[in-house]
Order: structure tokens, then C-alpha cells, then sequence
């Protein structure tokens, strides 16, 4: 186990069946979150899961003095506007594990004008931040970082301009300026400096930004942002998660019977793109000698579930512009490479990619799942495929996306031991 993530639970062999809703997208939530706050109105929020990286969010926008609060029973979140806070409060977020809830609130902070402190618990503190001090250049705002990593410190008000950055950072950079820009007082540009990657994440952003009534216009190298733009509350309903629904979609690949519900098919998600590369992966070159390629520069997301299926799929499988993943809530393609070996596995890891080469079935055995909640969801449907089944330790890390996880997947008829399903 890695970072102090106790708990151990025995997923056995088996298959699933019966009907399971997705969950909240996650990346809608966030998004539908911060615009809400920024309407000064009064918005709800329906159809929230409320995850740890969710709340993180919230309590992050209360510390800034928005009015937020959920309630557990309609699964919603009222969202009301900001109360006055002097001009010398410091503001401290906290933003535990959660990626999306640091990168967004930097620049909102800072348009702002909130000196604010930023720190993060996991593996958050040691994932980059320093691209802002590039971003924020001559943008009327300070930043102090230990060695470009949390805690961050910063002050000073953000000015409207032109932004330059690169695309093949995290989307999550890009996502924050498109949400803050809007609220400054003239026009801003956002400037890629390469192409963009994790481009479907962008898509949410803007659609997510229109359902609240402010505009972002792309352009041949990145997008304009008209300032003094208001954003208006109303009731918006979470659409359900891609990302997640994905486990279920390749337990089904694998065997099981499930009928996953509450997906928009029209959804701009990028992990839409699921059931498509799984007939990839499926209907793909079989001769070892040959290999599929999978591109997964706009879904990394995917990558541990996909794997697993390469895993037990005849056949190679190459992923290919998998580098960021050593940036997520672990090294995803190392610790990918190390779960699946541990159940009998061939699969090698490189700089930017991973080769898989798949079998019928896998022998199973006890792997960590590096405090990460897609390293855990994918070795329990991987589990369902093997000889023996899987211990999975630090299984607990899926309340940082979909705490329910397991418990569905008992309900669904998985072999799961050593769980409170109280």
C-alpha cells in the first residue's frame, strides 16, 4: 500500500448483470459549480454525486464566501453569491486531492483579486503548477510555490490581455483562464503555443459556460474571451459521467451483462469515445506480430480501464501520447504496468506509452491500487476475468470519484469480500 491507504477487498471471478446508473460527471460538476458562484444569483445544481474531489470544490468556494450547500437527499447543491469579505482576508483552500478544484480556482482567485493560499493533501502537492507563473506573467498577479508545487501563495488582481499557453499541458490550466477571463473588465485572448491535447475537456468547459449564458469564441490558435460578461444563475442538471460509466461498459466487454443507464449520447465528453475503442481493441489485428494502436492523447482518463481489456484481449495493443499520465493521482503508466503484471499480465511500460500483450484470461493475485480510484476500478473489473480473483489494497481511494463503487458492484452481483456494505 502507498501513501497510507489501508483496507484490502477480494473481488472474485464471475460476471455482472442487471442495471446500473452512471454516476454525476465530475467534470461537468466542477465546472457547473464555479459558474453558479459567479452568477451572484441563486443556482441548483441536480443529479451530484458528492465525491471527496466534489466537496473539495464546494469548500473551496465557501473559503472564497460563496453560499454553498448540498443536500444529500435530492442529491443537489444550492449555489448563492459570495458575502463581503474585506479586502485583507487571505483566503485558505484546501483542495485535497482534486486537480480540476486547484488548476480552476487559481485564476478565479485571482481575477478575483483574493490573496489566497492553495494547499492539497496526496499527490497533489508534488503535480506542477509552476505554468502559471509563465501564464500570469505581467498579469498583475504574484505567486509564491515551494519549488513550483504546493502550497501556493498568491496576490494581486488579474488583468485582462493575452494568455499564451501550451496545449500540451494539463487542460485543466486552459479550463481555469476560460472560466475566470469572462469576469475581468476588457476582452482577454487565450494563445496556444502547441496543439491542444485533452481537447474534449475544453469542450465541457465551453458548454458547460453557455449553459450559464457567458460566450467564449475559438480562434485558428486558441480562443477570445470577451470580458464584462455576466454569468446567470438558474437550475442545471449534471449529466452522467463517461469516465466512470466506462468500468461498467468494459465489464460488459468482458462478459457481463449490464445496462448502463443515464448517459447523454450526444454528450461532448471526450471518454465517449469508450465503446469505440473497445471494438477497436476487439475487433483489432489478433497476430502478435502486428499491433493495435490506440491513440489516447484526448481520453487519458481511459487508459487503466483500457489496458485491463488489452490485458485480456489476444492480441498487442499499443497506447500511444500516454506521457501526462505520470501526473495523475499516481504515474498511472507505471503503476498500470505494475497491478496487471502482479495478476500474470504482459505488459511493458515506456516513456510515453504502454504495449500490452493480451491473453484469455489472467491468473489473478494482490495488487495495490496506488491511491488511485481508476487503478482500483479497473483491477476490480480485471478481477471478474481471472483464475483466482484479486486483493485489492487501499481500495478506499474510490470516494475520491465514485464512493459507491463497490457497493454497486456487490449489488450488481460481483464476489466482494471484506466490505461494509452497511
Amino acid at each position: 500500500m502507498r501513501n497510507g491507504q489501508v483496507g484490502s477487498i477480494f473481488v472474485g471471478p464471475g460476471t455482472l448483470s442487471g442495471t446500473v446508473k452512471a454516476p454525476a460527471s465530475k467534470s461537468f460538476a466542477h465546472r457547473a459549480l464555479i459558474c453558479a458562484a459567479l452568477s451572484g444569483g441563486s443556482s441548483l445544481l441536480t443529479n451530484i454525486d458528492l465525491s471527496k474531489d466534489i466537496l473539495a470544490t464546494m469548500q473551496c468556494l465557501q473559503a472564497l464566501g460563496f453560499a454553498v450547500q448540498y443536500q444529500a437527499k435530492d442529491r443537489t447543491i444550492s449555489v448563492g453569491a459570495a458575502q463581503q469579505t474585506s479586502d485583507d482576508d487571505c483566503a485558505t483552500l484546501h483542495c485535497g486531492e482534486s486537480g480540476s478544484t486547484l488548476r480552476f480556482l487559481i485564476p478565479l482567485a485571482a481575477a478575483l483579486g483574493r490573496e489566497t493560499i492553495f494547499t492539497g493533501e496526496g499527490r497533489l502537492p508534488q503535480r506542477p503548477i509552476g505554468e502559471f507563473n509563465s501564464i500570469f506573467h505581467q498579469k498583475g498577479v504574484q505567486l509564491e510555490t515551494t519549488n513550483g508545487m504546493l502550497p501556493l501563495h498568491i496576490r494581486g488582481k488579474l488583468t485582462a490581455g493575452v494568455y499564451h499557453v501550451s496545449g500540451n499541458i494539463s487542460s485543466q490550466y486552459i479550463t481555469g483562464l476560460l472560466l475566470a477571463l469572462p469576469i475581468l473588465a476588457s476582452d482577454s485572448e487565450i494563445k496556444l503555443l502547441t496543439p491542444l491535447e485533452s481537447a474534449p475537456y475544453i469542450d465541457v468547459t465551453i458548454a458547460v459556460m453557455e449553459s450559464f449564458g457567458v460566450q467564449v469564441i475559438r480562434t485558428a490558435d486558441g480562443f477570445q474571451v470577451p470580458g464584462r460578461q455576466v454569468y446567470k444563475a438558474r437550475t442545471y442538471e449534471v449529466e452522467g459521467d463517461y469516465s466512470q460509466a466506462a468500468f461498467w461498459l468494459t465489464a460488459n466487454y468482458l462478459g457481463s451483462t449490464l445496462a448502463v443507464t443515464g448517459l447523454n449520447d450526444g454528450s461532448v465528453q471526450g471518454d465517449r469515445a469508450i465503446c469505440d475503442v473497445l471494438e477497436q481493441i476487439k475487433n483489432g489485428t489478433q497476430d502478435v506480430a502486428q499491433e493495435r494502436t490506440i491513440d489516447v492523447a484526448q481520453i487519458p482518463d481511459l487508459v487503466p480501464i483500457l489496458a485491463g481489456a488489452a490485458a485480456l484481449t489476444p492480441g498487442v495493443t499499443r497506447f500511444i501520447n500516454a506521457g501526462r499520465l505520470r501526473i495523475k493521482e499516481s504515474d498511472r503508466l507505471a503503476a498500470v504496468t505494475d497491478v496487471l503484471r502482479k495478476l500474470g499480465a504482459d505488459i511493458q511500460e515506456f516513456p510515453e506509452q504502454l504495449v500490452v500483450k493480451g491473453k484469455d484470461a489472467l491468473r489473478g493475485g494482490q495488487a495495490s491500487a496506488w491511491d488511485d480510484h481508476r487503478i482500483a476500478m479497473m483491477l476490480a473489473v480485471v478481477a471478474l476475468r481471472t483464475k483466482n480473483g484479486v486483493t485489492i489494497d487501499g481500495f478506499s481511494c474510490v470516494e475520491k470519484s465514485y464512493p459507491s463503487f463497490f457497493q454497486e458492484f456487490a449489488r450488481l452481483g460481483g464476489t466482494v469480500n471484506e466490505l461494509n456494505l452497511g
